[in-house]
């Protein structure tokens, strides 16, 4: 007899809450099969969820706690974490199609996020500004209040606690908003903070579809900032209805990273890094090196190597150790890739491999062979963001033709610039228009380095102290002992205004 497939409900004020009368079903994207249902949060449990939080942030037990409570429960959890990697590893897997071998090497660094912020809420230090005169000036950092967090599915656990690791270490109350596509890594997180010892009620973890759910939490004028990753047409509206309830927002978005390729590199070397850059996660990572600009001295022979080493990567089961590349989200997926690559061959360019919907050996599956199309700097594969394992390489004749293509995008989020020339790696990156420049690597994250984009690829940032401070607001305490209130005397001695 089949076993029921499993319904994994909201994380509300410390336990699972009852479910909702509308569920969605969760698929493994590589099977087809359901792994589990969740709840498809209606909008009048979504504002007693916000009420909830919006109450432990204001009984005081997190937002004013110590420093030093804060950070041990965040380390805390960062044992607890790793100490219960393997079960991660295999959710992760199941929900998002990505090989086994990826998963662990991710998620093996994400209990650093906890650690790092812990470290930071026990060290982060206030200022005293030089205020003219017998004054002083402290400022402080207080939290914000109830912050909501939009969490996609390509890196579930790794991108909600780059969110939740910063805003809990500032004393914020949290309502997190999985992906309904991958939420189940991330909706098991309550338990784990609730034993490492955060209050009820300070996190929240709902489900539901984006435009529904995801709608209802961002527009309750009882929050005081949104912090997303998605796409334009996401932060469009809900960058609309924050500005009406005056709620900042951060928001991680799209890109198109350029991979920069010049003849002072070893061939077998560029094509190395450029299977990394462009077909880590099937290619759905914001930063995937999607547009390989190749300089023109290097060109053929990097092609012939790129195309056989291309065409040998191994697609399949994302649980066999010996697979390279796995599955993509979901069909849709499968068919944005697709119509992507008949676009691109219509527009003039040339699949030199790859280009097709591909399944298991059974039928099922949502995979894309890895692709790579050669194409022109200004076609719509080169423009326009992919999240799949389509890529466009172009071919450029000189460094300024490379640096012209590179920046030649509404998209600066990552690039790549890959030189044996030092004065080059400098000279190059100092050009290139993106938040994230990587010399002689690709995909590199840490918890102290900021993460975000410039133009189209969003606003504010991801880690270091930059997303700490973003999570809290200054309060500026003004002592003043000597000034005397002397302005309206008939006679005033020394009397001060400003």
């Amino acid at each position: 007899m089949t076993e029921p497939i499993p319904h994994i409900s909201n994380w509300v004020n410390g336990a699972h809450a009852a479910p909702t009368t509308e569920r969605i079903t969760v698929l493994n994207p590589a099977t087809e099969a359901p792994i589990a249902t969740i709840d498809a949060t209606p909008r009048d449990a979504v504002d007693d969820i916000i009420a909830s939080a919006h109450a432990a942030f204001q009984s005081g037990a997190w937002a004013q706690a110590d420093a030093s409570t804060r950070s041990t429960v965040l380390t805390t959890a960062a044992q607890l974490l790793r100490a219960r990697l393997p079960e991660f590893v295999t959710l992760e897997t199941q929900q998002t199609g990505r090989p086994i071998r990826e998963m662990r090497t991710q998620l093996a660094r994400v209990p650093e996020w906890l650690e790092y912020f812990g470290g930071l809420a026990r060290t982060h230090e206030g200022r005293v500004p030089p205020f003219k005169g017998p004054v002083v000036n402290t400022l402080t950092r207080q939290p914000l209040g109830v912050v909501a967090q939009i969490t996609p599915y390509n890196h579930p656990l790794l991108i909600a606690m780059k969110k939740l690791a910063a805003a809990l270490a500032a004393g914020n109350a949290v309502v997190v908003k999985t992906s309904e596509r991958a939420p189940l890594s991330v909706l098991r997180l309550g338990a784990l903070f609730q034993a490492a010892g955060l209050p009820d009620g300070v996190l929240q973890i709902i489900a539901g579809y984006g435009a529904a759910t995801g709608r209802f939490l961002c527009e309750s004028p009882r929050l005081a900032k949104i912090d997303l990753t998605g796409g334009a047409a996401t932060y469009a509206a809900v960058a609309a209805v924050a500005a009406r309830n005056m709620v900042p927002v951060t928001a991680e978005l799209g890109g198109k990273a350029p991979v920069c390729l010049f003849p002072s590199l070893d061939v077998e070397l560029a094509v190395k890094a450029a299977l990394f850059a462009a077909f880590i996660a099937s290619g759905q990572t914001c930063v995937t090196g999607s547009r390989l600009l190749v300089h023109a001295a290097m060109y053929e022979s990097f092609c012939a190597v790129l195309e056989r080493r291309v065409r040998a990567l191994r697609v399949g089961d994302p649980t066999d150790e010996r697979t390279q590349i796995g599955a993509v989200i979901s069909r849709a997926a499968v068919e944005r890739c697709a119509a992507f690559v008949e676009r691109a061959v219509q527009d003039g360019g040339r699949v030199l491999c790859g280009g097709r919907a591909t399944t298991d050996a059974a039928g099922r599956g949502f995979f894309f062979e890895p692709t790579v199309v050669e194409t022109r700097a200004e076609a719509e594969l080169a423009q326009s963001e992919v999240f799949g394992p389509v890529i466009a390489l172009v071919k450029c004749e000189s460094e300024e033709e490379m640096i012209a293509v590179a920046n030649g995008t509404p998209y600066a989020l990552g690039a790549s610039v890959w030189t044996n020339d030092f004065a080059q790696a400098h000279r190059v990156a100092g050009q290139i228009e993106a938040g994230i420049v990587w010399v002689n690597g690709h995909h590199l994250n840490d918890p102290s380095s900021p993460w975000g984009g410039f133009k189209e690829s969003g606003l504010g940032k991801e880690n270091g102290v930059e997303a700490y401070e973003s999570y809290t607001k200054v309060k500026s305490t003004v002592f003043n002992y000597g000034v005397a209130p002397t302005w309206f005397d008939d006679e005033p001695a020394n009397a001060r205004y400003g």
